[in-house]
């Protein structure tokens, strides 16, 4: 008689992982194995509500059904061709990302990271075919404690020694300033300057949110200096906020717009360049690619965002539920949180070091069935779907409540 087929539990997957994983990640100790809208279900099926969404890459949550019904349906179609050749669902995907961002050209790439690197690049081309900056001297002004992925260029700009040890030699043309000072960002522009790249909200810093003017200042700036306005609105956009782009707080345009995350919907990675047209036309065939980029699948999930978005329905909920957050963290003040940032759906809680850092609060979290994550010592960020309901949304700042009263 053939024996019986053991069911790994949690911690049978958790102790497989140590020894065949890369140690770049220390995630808490759940082990997903289900999931739809806001909540996910563990091997041994405990529920949990997922208050990250992916860092923003399931802003429409787990298993959107539209999202799902578009993939299904090019799975039965095509699904990569690379870009040797065209195919039927690329042009819509640009077209309709295009439209909803109000810039010209699309340069479909795959992950966060590669989008930032094609940002720099071309703004890189743009700086010594259009600006005239003399080879190979073009610097790019970035902000100090900002997060752009961790491939060798973007960790060269890094200040997060924990991105960066041991990874050097570091890749030259960047400067760092101060985030949210406009003074010190006029200093560190010159007629060597192709782009400015910042976050309009810095995610992985804490959620920290600018004061109301900065961008404008940088817009202005970057005109009057003749330099790019680099926009990364990876985790930032897409809803978050509470508006399709976080720069629309303060009604800017950038002229670069860099997006990730949930462009793929939780199902494909999918991310794009989008930038005027005198910009992107600088590169030429052969300059810069990739063979999944811009994929058949990819577009179709990516436009199925688009349609999402479109509506206006997401952004107006992480507006109004954004406010119900705030709200309640407001209630926490004093209460073993000490301060917090928010904007729409998004918010950035530091805690008082006494109730426990943000890893310890993580783990108490998920013992009351909710999923966050800590960043820096003792902040947790929280970044639910937008799909989430009031009540859900009350029931996670409860369980916050809860682990903070026992500190």
């Amino acid at each position: 008689m053939t024996a019986p087929v053991r069911t790994r539990t949690s911690a049978d997957l958790i102790r497989a992982e140590e020894p065949v994983l890369a140690h770049n990640y220390h995630p808490l100790p759940v082990v997903v194995a289900r999931a739809e809208g806001v909540w996910v279900q563990d091997v041994e099926g405990r529920r949990y509500l997922d208050m990250l969404a992916g860092y923003s890459a399931l802003n429409f949550g787990h298993r959107h059904p539209a999202l799902v019904e578009a993939a299904h349906a090019q799975l039965d179609r095509l699904t990569l061709t690379s870009r040797a050749f065209h195919n039927d669902r690329l042009a819509e995907f640009a077209e309709r990302l295009a439209e909803l961002t109000g810039l010209d050209m699309v340069l479909p790439m795959n992950t966060g990271a590669e989008a930032v690197e094609s940002g720099i690049k071309v703004a890189r081309k743009w700086a010594y075919e259009v600006k005239g900056v003399p080879a190979d001297r073009a610097t790019i002004v970035v902000a100090a404690d900002n997060f752009h992925g961790r491939t060798t260029t973007i960790v060269s700009f890094s200040t997060d020694e924990t991105a960066r040890a041991g990874f050097g030699p570091f890749t030259p043309g960047f400067r760092i300033v101060p985030y949210n000072d406009l003074a010190a960002l006029e200093a560190a522009v010159d007629e060597t300057t192709a782009a400015v790249l910042i976050e309009p909200v810095q995610g992985e810093a804490g959620v920290v949110v600018p004061d109301d003017g900065y961008l404008t200042g940088v817009r202005e700036l970057t005109r009057r200096e003749g330099c790019l306005f680099i926009a990364d609105e990876i985790q930032s956009g897409l809803g978050r906020t509470g508006r399709t782009l976080a720069v629309e707080h303060e009604s800017v345009v950038p002229d670069v717009l860099l997006l990730g995350k949930a462009l793929g919907g939780g199902i494909v990675p999918v991310s794009a360049v989008v930038a005027r047209r005198d910009v992107l036309g600088v590169l030429r065939a052969g300059e810069h690619g990739s063979t999944f980029g811009g994929n058949p699948l990819a577009a179709a999930v990516g436009t199925a965002v688009v349609e999402l978005l479109e509506t206006g329905e997401y952004q107006r909920r992480a507006a109004e539920l954004g406010t119900l957050l705030r709200d309640g963290l407001t209630a926490l003040v004093g209460k073993g949180v000490v301060g917090f940032r928010a904007r729409g759906l998004w918010a950035g809680v530091d805690l008082d070091p006494a109730v426990g850092t943000g890893r310890e609060i993580g783990e108490r979290l998920l013992h009351e069935g909710v999923l966050a994550k800590d960043t820096h010592g003792s902040t947790i960020r929280l970044a639910p779907p937008l799909t989430i309901t009031g009540e859900e949304l009350t029931t996670a700042l409860g369980a916050l409540e809860r682990v903070l009263a026992r500190g």
